[in-house]
């Protein structure tokens, strides 16, 4: 994990490997960004001048390096990109700074150690610098660098490994000994730890992350930070009667598990239940998955790992809230012990299921986690899940919905998310799509209508949540995944998706600010 320090150094003096400033668009060329102050004098109060020499414009999202003016002591300038010049002055966005930031990080990969010189005045704005930059610092390697045992050993070389991530980021221009600037570095280092662990997991390949391997880094995570964790095995499954866990496990040699995470604190007025979808690979079942779209479905567990990285996250920030996590973990794979299309599930609330179609296996796992969390009565649940590419069609690769019980708790959960910087959308339960997962055989089916297929699996978990409890559902199908090329923060592969929202919603709980 890349180290993170307020540094107390001006950018002029500070030794490092690389200095980052900001660069904004303006109506007549590049400006450049509050904190670069120091670096533009290097350069004769001429550096907007040599970057739009070289092509720089100030567009989000762009990277110009060139040597450092004799008067630094790093050796390179990185100026990135923020966008258009705000109206008020110095009121950069918060998510325009953790782009920027992370964007320099990534083209950082490989260096020890950078000054970011972006804006900072306040502890919002450096919050961002920090939270976007060891996120954008990120890197999957763990697979990656192995030794060749073919080759001669004179090939052997330092370079034969992965470029590693950017070291340090030393965070300048903040009030590196005032106590809220502290705090707010702290927590953007602890809860970019904890979305790079997500990622982390996202990105594992399934033959060495499945149900019981999961369950064994919730446990190992539950020592490290005093959380309480229990593990539903296969017998405590079928003695509790989990229908929907176990039928969507038993094609598996690998057999499901529910994973329950519960962090206390003593003065917590309220209680926050969170239930992540857990399917660590997805074939689909018996209604296997056509070519093309089976290569990435390591990520069907994306949910989990947001829920888990959201209660670490809680734990570590001491965040006067209970929260309790449910990992919903299963493996659903074609086999002479699969479940069939016509088989009815009976449910741990007691309901029976007619299974329509094997793939739509996510809401049968979130179902009995649904009436388990709702046992203990909590004060709201959000569920998270990689549930429907009907989802995806709706609102793009980079956009989540969020379908509720409660209208002022989705509006409250759709806030928070634009606030973190997470892109999502209210989306309706329309009551008229129930009817289509009416069964003859048994209480519901999980399948509906085609048309409006992530609404449908929004109104079949619904009938899982307990009566009073306020409930949301996001369906992160689309953002959870980036198979694209890089940008911002955003790396390619799992992106921690939702796990800004649900510490932000944490933390509001605990302020008393449930929405």
């Amino acid at each position: 994990m890349t180290a993170l320090t307020l540094s107390t150094a001006g950018a002029a003096t500070l030794r490092a490997d690389a200095l980052v400033v900001g660069v904004a668009k303006g109506a007549e060329g590049p400006v450049l960004a509050p904190g670069s102050e120091a670096v533009d004098k290097a350069f004769d109060g001429k550096l907007a001048a040599v970057l739009e020499t070289l092509g720089a414009t100030g567009a989000e999202g762009e990277l110009t390096k060139l040597p450092a003016a004799s008067g630094l002591k790093a050796p390179v300038v990185v100026a990135v990109g923020l966008g258009a010049v705000p109206d008020k002055e110095d009121a950069y966005d918060a998510e325009e700074l953790r782009r920027a930031a992370g964007t320099a990080a990534r083209a950082l990969s490989g260096v020890k150690k950078a000054g970011f010189a972006l804006p900072a005045a306040s502890v919002e704005d450096a919050a961002a610098v920090a939270e976007g930059a060891l996120l954008g610092a990120y890197a999957f390697t763990a697979y990656q660098g192995g030794e060749d045992k073919l080759a001669p050993k004179k090939a052997k070389s330092k370079d034969n490994g992965p470029k590693q991530p950017l070291g340090e980021v030393a965070l300048l221009g903040g009030k590196a000994r005032d106590k809220a600037y502290k705090a707010a570095v702290e927590r953007a280092l602890a809860l970019a730890e904890e979305i790079n662990r997500a990622r982390d997991l996202i990105n594992t390949p399934p033959n060495d992350l499945y149900p019981e391997s999961f369950a064994a880094v919730a446990t190992a995570a539950g020592k490290e930070h005093g959380i309480k964790v229990q593990v539903l095995d296969e017998k405590a499954l079928v003695k509790g009667g989990y229908g929907g866990l176990l039928g969507v496990g038993q094609g598996s040699t690998n057999g499901p598990r529910l994973v329950k995470l519960a962090y206390t604190h003593p003065k917590a007025e309220k209680t926050l239940a969170l239930v992540g979808k857990g399917i660590t690979y997805d074939s689909g079942g018996i209604s296997l998955k056509p070519a093309g779209h089976n290569e990435t479905m390591k990520c069907d567990m994306s949910g989990a790992a947001a829920v888990f990285a959201a209660v670490v996250s809680a734990a570590r920030l001491g965040l006067k809230v209970n929260v309790t996590g449910w990992l919903a973990l299963a493996e659903n794979m074609p086999s002479g012990n699969a479940t069939r299309p016509g088989d009815v599930l009976r449910m741990y609330s007691g309901k029976t299921v007619e299974v329509l179609n094997t793939d739509a296996e996510g809401r049968l796992v979130l179902a009995d986690a649904l009436t388990r969390a709702s046992e203990e009565k909590p004060d709201a649940i959000v569920d998270v899940a990689t549930l429907t590419g009907a989802m995806v069609l709706a609102l793009g690769n980079r956009t989540f919905g969020i379908m509720a019980n409660d209208d002022a708790f989705r509006t409250s959960i759709h806030e928070i998310a634009d606030e973190v910087g997470e892109a999502s959308w209210p989306m309706p339960l329309p009551a008229d799509l129930r009817k289509g997962m009416d069964s003859p055989t048994a209480d519901i089916a999980n399948m509906g209508e085609r048309m409006g297929g992530g609404l449908v699996a929004g109104l079949f978990l619904k009938e899982f949540v307990g009566e009073g409890i306020a409930w949301a559902h996001l369906d992160i199908a689309g953002p959870a995944f980036h198979e694209g090329a890089p940008y911002g923060y955003t790396p390619k592969g799992g992106t921690g998706s939702a796990v800004r929202t649900l510490v932000r919603l944490a933390e509001r709980t605990a302020d008393g600010d449930l929405g």
